[in-house]
């Protein structure tokens, strides 16, 4: 499994859930990885050990992307360890649901700091490095297309990621980088645990509105994640994958 081989990726927030997952699908086809975390050490160490144990090559790096000394930490990182950068994964993320009268100045910064900022402080970074055939990902979410109730603030932050996604593949285009975003339905993560969706009515929902008839597992988008790493997707940008089962 070699697709990716000779090329370096940093995914953002990997140190479990989606992220992990894609760290570890990138290295087994080849990449050396920066998996960043902004505050579970042990969990990106973790991914690493597993990664090279596998044979594959990665670091684990620290850093909030919120912040641009941060963010351009993570992406350096990438060049002393391994060289060179090719591939950004724009993963880090927050959700924090509320109706209209719960919105609160807390609330709004804390998803766009990361989920918006975070996102173009870290592709800023990386644009130095990235060259022909460089790839971005950005992960969006499915909430852009079924806009959930008491969801107004972190729609609006994959709203934005959606509409950064179109602009940014027109403005390196000519630079023969290639800018996408994977919109992922439900998962089960770590996250969807803890927050309380899964096993919950609105697990149940999800589950009964999907065609395909579950929700998603982490590897489900990490798989797609890595063809739009990879050379297969030479002629893809711009684009918004849906990966939700068939929800629409």
């Amino acid at each position: 499994m070699s697709k990716l081989k000779g090329k370096v990726a940093v995914v953002t927030g990997a140190s479990k859930g989606i992220g992990a997952a894609i760290a570890k699908s990138l290295a087994a086809e080849g990449a050396s990885v920066v998996v960043n975390y902004a505050s579970s050490k042990a969990g990106a160490d973790v991914v690493v050990s597993e990664i090279e144990k596998a044979g594959g090559k990665a670091v684990a790096v620290g850093g909030d992307v919120s912040k641009a000394a941060d963010a351009q930490g993570i992406v350096d990182a990438a060049v002393k360890h391994f060289g060179r950068l090719d591939v950004l994964v724009n993963n880090s993320g927050v959700y924090e649901f509320g109706a209209i009268e719960q919105i609160t100045e807390e609330h709004f910064h804390k998803q766009f700091n990361v989920n918006v900022l975070g996102l173009l402080l870290t592709t800023q970074a990386a644009v130095k490095h990235l060259g022909e055939g460089g790839s971005i990902i950005n992960i969006g979410s499915l909430v852009t297309r079924i806009v959930p109730e008491t969801s107004a603030v972190y729609t609006g932050t994959k709203g934005a990621v959606d509409a950064i996604t179109g602009v940014l593949s027109r403005e390196l285009g000519p630079r023969k980088i290639r800018v996408n975003a994977v919109n992922p339905g439900m998962v089960e993560t770590e996250g969807t645990h803890s927050a309380g969706f899964i096993g919950s009515d609105f697990h149940a929902h999800a589950v009964a509105q999907t065609p395909l008839g579950r929700i998603g597992q982490p590897n489900d988008i990490a798989s797609i994640v890595t063809f739009l790493a990879s050379d297969d997707s030479y002629w893809l940008t711009g684009e918004r994958l849906f990966a939700g089962g068939g929800v629409r």
